[in-house]
């Protein structure tokens, strides 16, 4: 989800159809943390920043974002590109990563060796690939397959697509991807996704840490030191009952003596 640093890149196969492939990025940073960011303040002063191909390019791509763009969401800078988000007059708890920002869901960016669009509804948490049947998994694999069905190849990260030019961008499948998904539907979205990391992260530390000790029942402690004082007086039990038959053999012994001895002295003074 937003925010959360991302794993390796998704090991997808590549499409059987011919000249079409999906490149995937692996990388360490957070999906919103640019290697380059403009310090404009407005999307105005941003895109007169930039050079004139790259301005056609991004403004083309930002015509198509805001005509399928849910009526909730905002657009402005963001994280020093152009953002669209949800607004805190919408979502009031925000951007769980900083919460006084408002939820970001979309994004536009020149950088130095690309341009590139920022897609959250389409960040995928799929195994090797393949959708776990959560909706953003299908969702995303949804949006895979629409972009390569265009003949068009693929560059992309968790969330984020490269372009170097507006002719290697599926115009059509992002205003899809971004009418697919009103404000409302991201930010449940946004919730499961959250709770999803979390339970995850809350398993990892007990593996981490160990398995707690289970509780002991004090009744089973109880019987178990019935049973242990049991065995012990039984024992005792026993130790005396031989100790005692050890006893009496040694007396019947030295009886059985004394006996011989006496006898022996009668006959010797006869």
């Amino acid at each position: 989800m937003v925010g959360i640093q991302p794993t390796d890149a998704i090991a997808t196969p590549t499409p059987p159809r011919a000249g079409c492939k999906i490149r995937f990025h692996r990388s360490s940073r957070s999906v919103y943390a640019a290697p380059m960011q403009s310090k404009a303040t407005t999307v105005a002063q941003y895109l007169k920043e930039l050079p004139e191909d790259r301005r056609a390019a991004i403004e083309a791509v930002r015509a198509v974002i805001l005509k399928n763009l849910d009526k909730d969401y905002a657009e402005g800078m963001s994280y020093g590109m152009i953002g669209y988000y949800v607004p805190h007059s919408v979502y009031p708890a925000g951007y769980h990563c900083d919460t006084s920002k408002p939820l970001p869901f979309a994004a536009l960016a020149s950088q130095k060796n690309y341009m590139s669009v920022y897609l959250m509804s389409v960040y995928c948490n799929c195994d090797g690939g393949t959708p776990t049947g959560v909706p953003e998994d299908l969702h995303s694999r949804w949006f895979q397959e629409a972009w390569l069905a265009t003949g068009r190849k693929l560059d992309m990260g968790k969330c984020c697509i490269r372009f170097k030019r507006l002719e290697d961008v599926a115009l059509d499948v992002v205003g899809e991807a971004i009418r697919r998904m009103p404000a409302r539907n991201f930010i449940e979205y946004y919730e499961r996704a959250i709770r999803t990391s979390n339970t995850a992260a809350a398993a990892r530390r007990g593996v981490e840490g160990g398995a707690p000790a289970p509780k002991a029942n004090p009744s089973a402690r109880k019987g178990s030191a019935k049973r242990v004082g049991t065995k012990k007086v039984a024992k005792q039990a026993g130790t005396k009952k031989a100790s005692a038959k050890k006893a009496g053999t040694k007396k019947t012994a030295g009886r059985r003596v004394t006996k011989k001895a006496a006898a022996k002295k009668r006959r010797g003074g006869g």
